[in-house]
């Protein structure tokens, strides 16, 4: 089966600790992601992405690799989709020190083109990860999951 990726680059004015720990410690991300990343981040640890308030876990994987603060590699799968290779997927988190500023790129791969999955972080990593530069520039997070407001003549 052909798998496809999604790649997201962006620059944020921080530092690449700020930014490691933007990803993995729940207290930030529950401020620009509503949800709530867990895991002790050791390789073949679990973790999972949970809603802080009603304790459903949305995604869940594997840690593959990781390196603080340079990159965090993780699989991605839906909980009812857990074992089911062909459902799994992988994030891979590369975090790079750029004079005063950070590059970061996520590159979300091995996803099945077309599937829920592969439509659903297109519009999802945009949203995140766009919420979090804000987040860490202004100290204030986007609106993440707004609905889209109708345009006005």
């Amino acid at each position: 089966m052909t798998k496809t990726e999604y790649v997201y680059v962006t620059y944020i004015s921080a530092p690449a600790q700020r930014i490691w720990d933007a990803i993995v410690q729940p207290e930030f991300t529950r401020q620009y992601w509503l949800h709530e990343n867990l895991s002790d981040w050791k390789p073949g640890s679990a973790w999972k992405h949970q809603d802080p308030e009603t304790g459903e876990v949305k995604m869940t994987g594997k840690v593959v690799e990781a390196v603080a603060p340079k990159r965090l590699v993780i699989t991605w799968v839906h909980p009812k989709n857990e074992g089911n290779p062909d459902e799994t997927s992988r994030v891979t988190f590369e975090i790079e020190p750029i004079d005063s500023m950070t590059k970061l790129t996520v590159t979300h791969d091995q996803l099945v083109p077309g599937s829920s999955m592969d439509t659903g972080i297109r519009q999802g990593w945009p949203r995140v990860l766009s919420s979090l530069k804000t987040y860490l520039e202004t100290g204030k997070p986007l609106p993440t999951w707004a609905k889209a407001k109708a345009a006005t003549s």
